[in-house]
């Protein structure tokens, strides 16, 4: 986002990021690491790598899509994104963004699908040390990334991803949920949409997409809620645009899901 102090021109940072995917192709050590910033809005096109990316949002809201689904990375959390995927992503709010891009060798059993991860203080304080830039290589410095890949693989999953069903007719209901969240949405309207039989649509909603319907309807409003929270709106506008007849029922709802209450949730952590 910034130069010598100064916010990048959108064609500049399409540029800085060309220049950045040569760079991740040509390194020759196990994990690269690197920091960016985007400002609120910015959209990078579909594009892939070689290498997976583990991406932490030390600020901001980060928002990765692919034909598989979509997944929100807030402050604190992390995501993995193997290697040839082929993804976008959008800035919900300015981002900083560290990344780690690992070598296919540097795991012997890398994941193979997307994972959102809450991270741990040791990995939070190894990912900031890894691209700090070293004076020179170092034992230190392997260490450093050693260590890191052995954190990511301990850390534990959020529910901050969204699977899309490949069945179209499906998939146009799930868009159209998005468009319009609610809390109230029935298994038995969208059974009815698909002509199917209440247990027939549960199967085939979690064969589409590997999750139920409730759980999927409450990921859909963590997505949509996390980007209108980061940005500082009310936590009860959130709650009753959703559709949850009160502020302590959507509460509730966030902290099964993320943990923590939405106030406390964005809730400055400690810098190093």
């Amino acid at each position: 986002m910034t130069k010598s102090g100064q916010r990048l021109a959108v064609s500049e940072l399409a540029t800085l990021h060309v220049e950045r995917l040569a760079a991740i192709e040509a390194a020759s050590e196990p994990v690269y690491a690197i920091p960016a910033e985007y400002p609120a809005g910015y959209h990078v096109k579909p594009h892939s790598h070689s290498r997976a990316q583990f991406v932490y949002a030390r600020a901001g809201v980060v928002m990765v899509s692919s034909v598989q689904g979509r997944w929100m990375v807030p402050p604190q959390h992390a995501l993995w994104i193997p290697a040839g995927l082929v993804h976008t992503v959008d800035m919900l709010g300015d981002v900083a963004m560290l990344s780690a891009y690992v070598a296919p060798h540097a795991l012997a059993d890398p994941p193979t699908v997307v994972r959102v991860v809450a991270l741990t203080d040791l990995a939070r304080a190894l990912i900031i040390e890894a691209v700090a830039p070293p004076e020179a290589k170092s034992a230190r410095h392997d260490l450093v990334m050693a260590l890191l890949l052995e954190e990511v693989l301990r850390l534990p999953d959020r529910p901050l991803g969204l699977p899309f069903p490949s069945d179209i007719r499906l998939a146009a209901l799930c868009r159209g949920f998005m468009e319009n969240p609610s809390a109230r949405l029935v298994i038995d309207d969208w059974a009815e949409r698909l002509a199917m039989s209440r247990r027939a649509f549960t199967r085939f909603f979690r064969k589409e997409t590997g999750i139920s319907l409730s759980t999927w309807r409450q990921q859909a409003a963590v997505f949509t809620a996390l980007p209108r929270l980061s940005a500082g709106e009310a936590v009860t506008a959130v709650a009753l645009d959703l559709g949850y007849d009160s502020v302590s029922a959507f509460t509730t709802m966030f902290r099964r899901m993320l943990g923590a209450a939405p106030r406390a949730y964005f809730r400055a952590p400690e810098q190093y």
